[in-house]
């Protein structure tokens, strides 16, 4: 297991608290081990939650050009025909995974190919479960067309908890299926738009690994 490094200035952070905190009960509480222990308790639960929304595991991508792979950890909560009004501005397959606090959060190419398009927005931190996120919070789209012409559009969403969405590819840029392409801090949402008639291999509720799990596969 390896550590993001998105995480290493905010681990040096929680370390600094956490031996504070330990610190300053051995201040407060001098003649009371019961109370110093408690402090100490607090402080490695603190430094063990955020140490573990930084893990990044490493990811076996089995590469296949007609599959489109998960490019997130967590739980699928949309699957629906919708307008995608700021790329295609036509209807689109949509799939989102919302991804807890609790689940990595690297962000993986869903798709090879060539990045056609790049955008940050910024925006509000709305629940990302919220209809309104994909629209309001502030999120990145990224659309990769294949070798085949090809395009998927997908789009990292902030969530109320994270205030920060790192995105490391641009346009012009030739990405690898179920490699590396970004990290949200925290809470967060990922939606992927594909081609009517692509063939879903999920269903809602279904948890996802990114760069493994097969979220459809095109219809030609």
């Amino acid at each position: 297991m390896k550590i993001h490094r998105e995480g290493y200035l905010i681990l040096l952070i929680t370390t600094l608290i956490c031996v504070g905190i330990i610190f300053g009960a051995e201040a407060l509480f001098p003649y009371s081990q019961i109370m110093r222990g408690i402090f100490a308790g607090l402080a490695l639960v603190l430094f063990v939650l955020v140490l573990q929304f930084f893990r990044n595991p490493t990811r076996y991508t089995q590469v296949d050009e007609e599959h489109i792979i998960a490019p997130a950890d967590g739980k699928v909560v949309v699957i629906e025909e919708v307008d995608e009004p700021e790329y295609f501005k036509e209807k689109r397959l949509q799939v989102s995974i919302f991804m807890s606090p609790v689940n990595v959060h690297v962000n993986r190419n869903p798709i090879a190919g060539m990045v056609k398009f790049y955008r940050y927005h910024a925006g509000k931190y709305l629940a990302a479960w919220h209809p309104k996120s994909s629209t309001e919070n502030e999120r990145t789209t990224v659309v990769i067309r294949d070798n085949k012409g090809r395009e998927v559009l997908f789009r990292q969403i902030a969530g109320a908890m994270a205030r920060r969405i790192c995105c490391y590819v641009d346009e012009g840029v030739r990405v690898q299926q179920g490699k590396e392409m970004g990290f949200i801090k925290f809470g967060s949402r990922v939606d992927l738009y594909l081609p009517l008639g692509t063939k879903v291999n999920v269903k809602l509720g279904d948890k996802t690994t990114s760069g493994e799990t097969i979220i459809a596969e095109f219809a030609e």
